[in-house]
């Protein structure tokens, strides 16, 4: 039986996937560790899984919370295998929980790397720390599978494509009138306010202008995030959105403002352009050609209007973080894993 973990939205979406295609087929549990209660996509509804509660007792860290309430309330069971996704503190929790109990771990989205342990924070200590302990390394990109392959040469990897792509397949996107903006990283916290003040009089101009795009942002429920909302008085501002309706207005924008991950790669599949509001992104394999790193706020208006002046361009060419075909391959390697290891 393989347990596969996860514990915010973007995780459930990237492992959903795999559970659907192994179903009937190889033995699983399902462990929801709770990182992100207010965000988990309503299809998890008609799952069995188990829940794990993280309790702040004895801790004053949350980040601490959740990695003390993982490796102790990790469940009871024999597993052959935990598969975790992606960087969250519960994705290592749990793989640091399965690896003190000798279970393998089997990674998916391995080898991201910025190289740079404050960007993203945590998420970059905790996919390079589960790393150097997983047995196999599922990975994206021939350029993530080169980062585990130098931290660890002997490392059993895969280059698979990303699992969120294989929900966009069939889909045909078209130009609207409108831009899609979405901000919520940790260390945009600190001058989210800049931002939303740039992107507010980006879209106040754009009113003014006979060919303008209007702005569109759903605004992510984090505290740090809703205090500065009142500074979008020119866009318009929506409650956060699902994952369904998130990629509903990837498809049909213009192009994407956003400081997220995963956005980065659906807005490459859905042949968008993008702009990354990050002084660092582990999405390399698109810079300088279809998306553009904003490192400082003050650097957003000229990269806008640079993309602006090619607003009727699609992408014109593949999309290197996967084919949409991420699955298939996935239960091939689960199906050979396990076919070599279930207990006798």
């Amino acid at each position: 039986m393989i347990l596969i973990a996860f514990g915010t939205r973007p995780e459930w979406i990237k492992i959903r996937p795999i559970v659907d295609a192994i179903h009937g087929e190889i033995p699983y549990k399902l462990l929801f560790t709770g990182q992100h209660t207010s965000l988990i996509d309503d299809s998890i509804e008609n799952y069995q899984y188990e829940s794990m509660t993280i309790s702040s007792d004895g801790c004053d860290n949350r980040l601490d919370s959740i990695v003390c309430s993982s490796l102790k309330n990790f469940p009871d069971g024999k597993y052959s295998a935990v598969m975790v996704q992606g960087d969250t503190t519960s994705a290592f929790a749990v793989a640091l929980a399965a690896f003190h109990r000798s279970i393998p771990v089997i990674h998916l989205e391995a080898g991201l790397r910025t190289f740079n342990n404050k960007h993203p924070y945590p998420e970059e200590f905790n996919r390079a720390s589960i790393t150097s302990l997983a047995d196999i390394h599922l990975c994206p990109t021939e350029t993530a599978e080169r980062n585990v392959k130098n931290e660890n040469p002997n490392a059993k990897t895969y280059v698979v494509g990303n699992t969120v792509l294989d929900h966009l397949v069939g889909l045909k996107p078209s130009l609207g009138d409108f831009v899609l903006v979405t901000m919520h990283r940790r260390e945009n916290h600190h001058n989210m306010g800049e931002w939303f003040k740039v992107i507010n009089d980006l879209a106040k101009s754009e009113k003014f202008d006979y060919d303008g795009l209007s702005f569109v942002l759903p605004i992510h429920p984090n505290p740090n995030v809703i205090q500065h909302q009142d500074l979008l008085t020119d866009v318009t501002v929506v409650p956060a959105v699902s994952h369904d309706k998130c990629i509903d207005l990837i498809n049909r924008c213009n192009f994407v403002i956003t400081d997220s991950g995963g956005i980065q790669e659906e807005s490459c599949f859905l042949r968008k352009k993008c702009i990354v509001c990050r002084e660092f992104t582990e999405r390399v394999e698109g810079l300088e050609d279809f998306a553009m790193l904003c490192k400082r706020p003050e650097d957003l208006k000229s990269l806008f209007y640079r993309i602006k002046r090619e607003k009727n361009s699609l992408i014109d060419h593949a999309c290197p973080y996967g084919d949409g075909q991420a699955t298939p391959k996935i239960v091939e390697i689960l199906n050979a894993f396990f076919a070599n290891n279930t207990p006798k």
